[in-house]
């Protein structure tokens, strides 16, 4: 499985170290430069980090890149965490840079399309936005992470979520709500 993974400059970069360490499928990466400052800020990382991780990157600058092409097939475009602003440029259809070209790609190739918002309250304008596209087929994906495995540390809550992630992607399914009295 080959997945395209954009990293926006939201809060909440942790989610997508945990995320691009425990997703088993090839993973291409695309950061912002406001991603890059928020992973330093919040993690002390730098993308330089993340590449044991990832197949490759690519900067998103490079709109010559092979993920700005739907002749390149992709199984699923992951954005973690994914910007209010990102979300407005991917539903009007802008798309200026590597990471808003390969979602508008992912939208008109219909490539899954994941796109994991941290970002809360969230205003009327931005529902109405991540509602078209759903529409579309993108799942919007808020980070959310389950409670009902009662975490008992900041570790688990996050890869609560991660693992809801690979579950919804298809990669690996994660333990659901009482899942044990379904065996």
């Amino acid at each position: 499985m080959k997945i395209a993974v954009g990293i926006t400059g939201s809060s909440g970069s942790i989610y997508a170290v945990e995320f691009l360490k425990n997703c088993p499928a090839e993973k291409f990466l695309v950061i912002t430069q406001w991603g890059k400052a928020v992973l330093k800020d919040e993690l002390n990382l730098s993308d330089f980090d993340l590449q044991p991780y990832i197949k490759k990157q690519f900067s998103n600058d490079d709109l010559t890149a092979p993920l700005a092409s739907g002749t390149n097939k992709l199984d699923a475009v992951v954005i973690l965490p994914c910007s209010i602003s990102t979300i407005g440029k991917i539903a009007s259809g802008i798309g200026d840079t590597l990471l808003t070209r390969m979602a508008a790609v992912a939208l008109k190739e219909r490539f899954k399309m994941i796109l994991c918002v941290r970002e809360t309250p969230l205003s009327t304008l931005t529902l109405e936005q991540c509602a078209k596209l759903s529409r579309d087929g993108v799942i919007i994906m808020p980070i959310s992470p389950p409670m009902y495995f009662r975490p008992q540390n900041i570790d688990e809550f996050i890869k609560a979520f991660v693992d809801k992630l690979n579950s919804v992607l298809g990669v690996e399914s994660s333990k659901g709500w009482r899942s044990g009295d379904l065996e």
